[in-house]
């Protein structure tokens, strides 16, 4: 199902940004696996109607996985044995990279660096007891410091059939500067296939990062916010006017969000526009101003054909 024999281009998990809608526009891009926003395995186990929701995926996606949280083995084995009741899921990741600390205070994400037998631990247990054809883990290259030959070889030792790396310690939060070096000693140092993540936001920056990482593929998630098109400029799929395909993907993208929200799709698409308007526009900051105080679908739908007419 997931072609490694060439560079497999994927959206990464942004919490707040990547949830069915927005991975359904990124799909018609031409990305190759999308997963899904981060998901407490804590929540998936207390049945969660807004978890369960977050679950879903349109049928455009495939293959598509979905990113769980959690260290409890026994959390984590309730929370794959229902997520084995989807049969539309195909890999199951661990997230072992989320710095936010309501996420490392509560022995997940990024905390799981700190302990790597508790994070094998959660990786065989996923391998175990999933029925999925993949297991994953997506992982930083250390807490405070780096030891990411060690991680990514505990992933491997564990089970995980492939793996992403974002290029950063947790104490790098987003804002230290990408180390690719280590994701490329990564790539030499496991057999399984790794993909590359930080910081990837043009086509440029991802052939040069494929290159010199020697990376099964590339994620992108920030770069992708705002620039869904991204995916298909890197694989030279697109060749139309970009004010014209800007145009097009806010529409289908706001169509997208009221089918999957109802009318408050509308409030909560405000942050995409915000991101979509700086794309050079005249009179983006009073549009931006307007729209955050329109919560009338149809209102706001017309707003968004005239803004991005001009």
């Amino acid at each position: 199902m997931l072609d490694f024999s060439k560079p497999l281009y994927v959206l990464a998990p942004l919490a707040g940004y990547t949830d069915l809608p927005f991975r359904s526009l990124v799909k018609q891009f031409g990305v190759d696996l999308t997963v899904s926003e981060m998901i407490s395995a804590n929540a998936l186990v207390h049945n969660s109607k807004k978890t369960l929701h977050m679950l879903k995926k349109s049928p455009l996606e495939t293959p598509y996985a979905v990113q769980i949280a959690g260290s409890n083995p026994n959390v984590i084995k309730g929370a794959v044995e229902i997520l084995n009741d989807f049969d539309y899921i195909d890999i199951i990741d661990l997230n072992c990279g989320c710095p936010a600390p309501k996420i490392v205070n509560n022995l997940s994400g990024s905390s799981l660096l700190t302990d790597l037998p508790a994070m094998g631990k959660a990786i065989e247990t996923i391998k175990r007891h999933s029925n999925k054809p993949y297991t994953s883990a997506k992982i930083r290259l250390g807490f405070n410091e780096k030891n990411h030959l060690e991680i990514a070889r505990v992933c491997e030792q564990s089970g995980a059939d492939f793996i992403a790396v974002h290029g950063r310690t947790r104490s790098g939060r987003f804002k230290a500067p990408v180390d690719y070096d280590a994701i490329a000693e990564i790539k030499s140092a496991i057999s399984i296939p790794v993909i590359a993540n930080g910081d990837i936001d043009s086509v440029e920056k991802s052939n040069w990062v494929i290159e010199h990482t020697k990376c099964d593929g590339i994620m992108i998630g920030r770069a992708a916010v705002g620039k869904p098109w991204i995916f298909s400029q890197i694989k030279g799929l697109d060749d139309i006017d970009e004010k014209e395909l800007i145009k097009k993907a806010v529409i289908e993208h706001f169509h997208q969000m009221i089918s999957h929200y109802g009318d408050y799709g509308a409030i909560m698409f405000r942050k995409h526009l915000h991101t979509y308007s700086k794309a050079g526009y005249v009179g983006a900051s009073a549009f931006r101003d307007k729209i955050n105080r329109e919560d009338n679908p149809e209102i706001m739908l017309e707003l968004i054909k005239s803004f991005f007419s001009d």
